[in-house]
């Protein structure tokens, strides 16, 4: 298989070994991306957040589904829990979205968190990039569900869903996520329920008393389970996506991103060259000297920065 043609191609077995490049051998992920970058950036970016079981795969079907039928390419990245026995996702989105996997125009992964804070994959930013190669319109990211750290979603979504049930604490829950922050757009999913106008209330009370924006973030009653609430919601993400290029927020964010993309990826390749040439003995002894209180953790970290850096100054201060 010609790796690079065929993820052009948008071949869906091309994008799924792309992928798995990106989790499992990322400098292989990395050469791809870097061979194709001049073909990203067309997809347009959509997280759903929100607590477990509040019905985020379910609304997701149904947005993929309608989008589709107007005649977009949509690629989904489930972001689910990690077995710690076999390092794979362990609720299986795809399963909950079967009928949507058979489509030719839509692409489902799940992702195990594998450790990884945040509500998302350490490989999301590679397979969004990928998605986005292989020529998707639009992307959706269902995060975790983790909670308060959840907000990770910002760095990568251009629109952000956030998304709550009546009767599951989640004023309470919004309140200490600083959900507020995030959302572009709220969801009262499960509106039949009882309690979600009451829900809607206090969001829209909240919203009133947060920090003034320019843009309002609409709250809208959804059941996703029935289909209904899904155009008007669809309908609020079209109009966001209006506002935010037509405004220049979108630049904006994604330079944002950007920039935060390339201090995690210094970050990472900071940390791993820095562990690579450690010596272990060494390290064994001072860590040894550190329990024992004749050495402090500051101190022998600054002694490692010091000779890393002195090694390698040829690399940095290169005349």
């Amino acid at each position: 298989m010609d790796l690079e043609k065929e993820l052009l191609l948008g071949d869906k077995r091309a994008i799924a070994r792309a992928i798995t490049y990106a989790e499992n051998y990322p400098d292989k992920a990395i050469n791809l991306i870097k061979k194709l970058y001049k073909k990203s950036g067309n997809a347009f970016v959509v997280g759903i957040t929100g607590a477990p079981g509040v019905g985020k795969s379910t609304l997701t079907d149904k947005m993929v589904k309608e989008l589709v039928s107007k005649g977009n390419k949509v690629g989904i990245l489930a972001i689910d829990p990690t077995s710690p026995f076999t390092g794979g996702a362990i609720l299986g989105d795809r399963i909950r979205m079967q009928d949507l996997s058979q489509n030719p125009n839509v692409y489902i992964r799940s992702m195990g968190t594998r450790g990884h804070l945040g509500g998302l994959s350490k490989a999301t930013n590679m397979a969004v990039k990928i998605l986005d190669i292989s020529g998707m319109d639009y992307i959706f990211i269902e995060t975790v569900g983790v909670g308060q750290s959840e907000i990770e979603i910002v760095k990568i979504a251009d629109t952000i869903i956030m998304v709550l049930a009546p009767g599951m604490g989640d004023d309470i829950q919004a309140i200490k996520a600083g959900i507020m922050e995030i959302g572009d757009i709220f969801v009262i999913n499960k509106s039949d329920r009882e309690g979600a106008d009451k829900a809607v209330i206090e969001l829209r009370m909240m919203l009133e008393l947060s920090e003034k924006r320019k843009w309002v973030p609409p709250i809208i009653k959804v059941i996703a389970q029935e289909n209904k609430g899904i155009t008007e919601l669809l309908n609020a993400v079209f109009k966001h996506k209006t506002y935010i290029k037509d405004s220049g927020e979108l630049y904006k964010r994604r330079l944002e991103n950007l920039k935060t993309e390339l201090i995690d990826i210094i970050i990472s390749k900071l940390t791993r060259d820095i562990l690579d040439k450690i010596n272990k003995e060494n390290l064994q002894k001072n860590l040894d000297k550190i329990i024992n209180k004749e050495l402090d953790l500051y101190s022998f970290t600054e002694e490692i920065f010091n000779e890393y850096f002195l090694t390698n100054k040829e690399v940095y201060y290169d005349k």
